[in-house]
């Protein structure tokens, strides 16, 4: 089950998978898939991780696009751990696979500034209708971002979320291995106006009270 608002009139549906659907613009919005992070921690003599975290978040994307066909899909940003990223052949196939017959568009991020990938479309920020689309919030009304990666905890369980109020949502990451930022944390809360709410991601998506510190 999802949770369906608005955000400045434009109907939105927090899926709980962690993507965010735009059902009148047939657009889906990802953010901080950091494909390629096991290799990159390798790379630079980090601590070694199994090699299957991009296998898992495209098997995850494909999952939902399987479930929600869409012609347009939105990365917003760290869509790769750096722009070094490398990614297995089969992992490459896979990619390309769900970019073909979609209008792709890949937002810089502060982890990949500089496209790792040939194909879609490179932007630094992507406005659609009233909504501005960007890796890290701003403070602009309308915002979409990432960047933040929020979690919640509900009945002693932790899981990633989105965060919203009147003015911006900011989605949780999407990739395998990538953490999370408690969303009472003042980086997170002091951008919140009143009544936020916290949007958690698993079997189904549960909205409650932005946790305040």
């Amino acid at each position: 089950m999802d949770h369906t608002f608005t955000l400045i009139g434009e109907p939105l549906a927090a899926l709980a998978s962690g993507a965010l659907w735009m059902p009148a613009r047939d657009t889906l919005i990802v953010s901080d898939l950091h494909l390629g992070k096991s290799e990159r921690m390798a790379r630079r003599g980090g601590a070694l991780l199994p090699p299957y975290d991009a296998r898992d978040t495209l098997a995850r994307l494909q999952a939902v696009l399987d479930a929600a066909p869409t012609a347009r899909i939105v990365c917003l940003g760290d869509s790769f751990d750096d722009s070094e990223a490398w990614l297995a052949p089969d992992d490459l196939a896979h990619l390309h696979r769900l970019m073909a017959g979609r209008d792709w568009v890949w937002i810089a991020g502060n982890h990949d500034p500089v496209p790792a990938i040939a194909g879609g479309t490179h932007l630094p920020q992507m406005r659609i209708g009233p909504l501005v689309l960007r890796h890290e919030a701003m403070g602009e009304a309308g915002e979409i971002s990432g960047h933040f990666h929020p979690k919640a905890r509900l009945a002693g369980r932790v899981r990633p979320c989105f965060v919203a109020d009147a003015r911006q949502v900011i989605l949780p990451a999407f990739g395998t291995y990538t953490g999370g930022l408690w969303c009472s944390d003042p980086a997170i809360a002091a951008r919140l106006g009143p009544g936020a709410i916290a949007i958690l991601t698993g079997h189904r998506a549960i909205a409650i009270p932005c946790p305040r510190r």
